[in-house]
């Protein structure tokens, strides 16, 4: 095990280092035949391991292959942990990558950057699977630095565009925000169970719950619930949680295949992972579950609104994939660890495939991505138009799909959950199931359907994408059909995480939710009966009133409610707040400084201010050196007579 684990993590980075330090050697084909080959091999891998663990019935892999240090009794090592967990999230991330590897060659063709996009792209991937294979927090705080620095990377990879370097500015400072938090919730594992490794730490949990510290004189919390939230605090910075969600939807400016391999399957699954993998803390505080739960209703609901305004078609997209993490958070904090992996596994599919459509229509649209100058895009892009509906479907819930099993799960979940703000939630996902429907299908019916809105030339060009384009498409399709209906049972109602998953049985709300459940064909039919799915066909026919047969009625609406319209158009004044607040705060610092500082102390005390007490001194020395003779014999007489009466004191004395 221990070889195919460092075969499946240095494959990638293998064909990062090669295609990034020789890529002009190895030529442009060069670099996307050995990344993909690269990928591609962990890819099996990550099967074989699967298939082992997951379906084999093999025990769990964890060692260690060496310590990195070993300070104070406490070693500092570098190992495996591959259980059912981190099999799933291997096999996924993989794959995705892989896809988005193949859909590169197609959508970078004529980039000059090429060679460096394949190197971080593979680079991305190892770091995401140093992550999701650690068993202890130093590999997996190495993984997670390292998903932020290459998303940096990738985000301003056009860095010649001043809105590119702004947005990987923006997700590198929101994600050491949450990393701070996250850094002070490892040292306090560390401080207080004096072991970073996952097995030992999670052996000894229980007895820390009785166990408070002193944040502030006169106020005692739960160590417990101290820690959990600092993690979680890191968790909302790369699963972009409200407040620090404000770089996800910027991180639009790098090429599509990294948007789909961000929002997808690595960076932002990483937080939804991390919590999962801390079931045995985080079970430990009803507190920090409620905050999980509370904040991912906020970041479902609010967020989804936020697509209803947008224009740019991957930014519709992309904070559908603020909503979605939302419902995994909201799973997450109602105990449902499983449930919130599910839906991780089936949104990781149908995500990659939506935004490796929007990428597809970029691409035959010639770089156009503003939907109101699209339409009738069926007939021309007729494969990208039915996986993109495949994915919208998958996206809403339709019965049957990916997204129905995992969504309908999670929301029955946090009905029956009894964490507080549980109620919250479960309000939060439901009408965030109309949203979802309502900018998904107003996407499909202004990208694909009604009248074209394109110009002449436009239209003259547009034509299906290349096989290379709409391949890993049609891939990506075939299991956000069918991926739910396989996986749900043995993944919510069966022992398929094992012990790699800990629920208190007091809140194992699976348990309850699996009561009722009679089969994939008993699920559909109980779920379509249900609210979630009247809700989105709701969503679906008021996207297709307003925006095909009554398009006039979305700009009246618009005007009659302005005030609401101009405060989502905003986003709800976060980015205002942040450059005002914040960067401008900054900024402003940096101003008082350098005048008080700078110009005050260093310029006009120390560097002028020295100048200018030489100048005085000089000029006082100046009137001594007269140049006349009995001046100099008065001051010989007045040394003469000062040491006299030094020397007559001393004697006396």
């Amino acid at each position: 095990m221990q070889n195919l684990c460092l075969m499946i993590v240095l494959a990638p980075l293998f064909g990062a280092i090669v295609t990034g330090l020789f890529g002009r050697t190895v030529g442009r084909s060069g670099a996307h035949w050995l990344t993909i080959i690269a990928v591609g091999v962990s890819f099996f891998l990550s099967v074989v391991v699967f298939w082992r663990i997951v379906i084999g019935g093999e025990p769990s892999y964890n060692a260690n292959l060496y310590t990195w240090l070993e300070s104070g009794g406490i070693p500092f090592q570098i190992g495996f942990l591959i259980d059912e967990l981190s099999a799933t999230m291997m096999v996924v991330v993989t794959f995705v990558s892989w896809m988005v590897h193949i859909y590169t060659v197609g959508y970078m063709h004529d980039d000059p950057g090429y060679q460096r996009f394949f190197s971080y792209i593979s680079l991305f991937t190892f770091s995401m699977l140093m992550l999701v294979m650690a068993n202890n927090f130093l590999q997996l705080f190495f993984g997670w630095e390292a998903v932020g620095l290459v998303s940096y990377l990738l985000i301003g990879f056009w860095y010649t565009r001043d809105t590119a370097i702004y947005a990987n500015l923006k997700a590198f400072l929101v994600n050491r925000v949450g990393d701070f938090g996250f850094l002070l919730g490892i040292a306090a594992v560390l401080m207080y169970f004096s072991s970073l490794d996952y097995a030992e730490v999670f052996d000894i949990a229980s007895d820390m719950t009785g166990v408070t510290i002193s944040i502030w004189s006169g106020q005692d919390w739960s160590l417990m619930t101290v820690i959990c939230l600092l993690l979680f605090v890191g968790a909302m910075g790369k699963s972009a949680q409200v407040p620090l969600h404000v770089w996800l939807p910027d991180s639009m400016e790098g090429p599509t295949p990294i948007s789909a391999l961000i929002h997808a399957a690595t960076m932002v699954t990483a937080g939804i992972f991390m919590v999962a993998r801390m079931s045995p803390l985080f079970e430990l505080s009803t507190t920090a579950l409620s905050v999980v739960l509370v904040i991912g209703a906020i970041t479902a609901f609010f967020m989804g609104l936020l697509g209803l305004v947008q224009n740019d078609i991957k930014r519709v997209v992309a904070y559908s994939t603020l909503s979605q993490l939302g419902y995994m958070t909201v799973a997450l904090g109602a105990s449902a660890y499983s449930a919130a992996i599910f839906h991780l596994m089936t949104h990781a599919f149908f995500k990659a495939l939506l935004f490796l459509a929007a990428g597809s229509v970029i691409i035959g649209m010639h770089h156009e991505q503003d939907m109101r100058k699209m339409g009738g895009l069926r007939k021309y892009m007729p494969i990208t138009w039915i996986t993109c509906l495949i994915g919208s479907f998958a996206l809403i819930g339709f019965p049957g799909t990916a997204g129905f099993f995992s969504k309908d799960a999670i929301i029955e979940a946090v009905h029956a959950s009894t964490t507080p703000g549980a109620t919250l939630g479960y309000l939060a996902c439901l009408f965030g199931v109309f949203i979802t429907a309502l900018y998904s299908f107003r996407l499909v019916f202004l990208v694909f359907h009604g009248e074209s809105r394109m110009d002449e030339d436009t239209a003259s060009h547009v034509h299906e994408t290349p096989a290379v384009v709409w391949g890993p498409l049609v891939a990506l399709a075939i299991p956000s059909v069918i991926i739910g209906a396989i996986a749900i049972e043995p993944m919510l109602f069966g022992d398929y995480f094992g012990s790699s998953i800990y629920v208190d049985p007091e809140n194992d709300v699976l348990a309850r939710v699996g009561e009722d459940y009679h089969g994939v064909l008993g699920f559909i039919w109980h779920g379509i009966w249900q609210k979630p799915f009247w809700f989105a066909t709701a969503g679906v026919v008021v996207a297709w009133y307003c925006y095909l047969r009554r398009p006039d009625i979305p700009r009246r609406i618009a005007e009659r409610t302005s005030l609401v319209h101009r405060m989502l158009v905003n986003k709800y004044g976060f980015d205002v707040f942040n450059d005002w607040f914040f960067a401008g705060g900054a900024r402003g610092t940096g101003r008082l400084l350098w005048q008080i500082g700078d110009v005050g102390l260093i310029d006009g005390i120390v560097v002028n201010g020295s100048a200018k007490f030489v100048g005085w001194w000089s000029g006082v020395l100046r009137h001594i050196q007269s140049g006349y003779l009995y001046h100099y014999a008065f001051a010989m007489i007045l040394g003469l007579l000062a040491l006299l009466a030094v020397f007559v004191h001393r004697v006396a004395g």
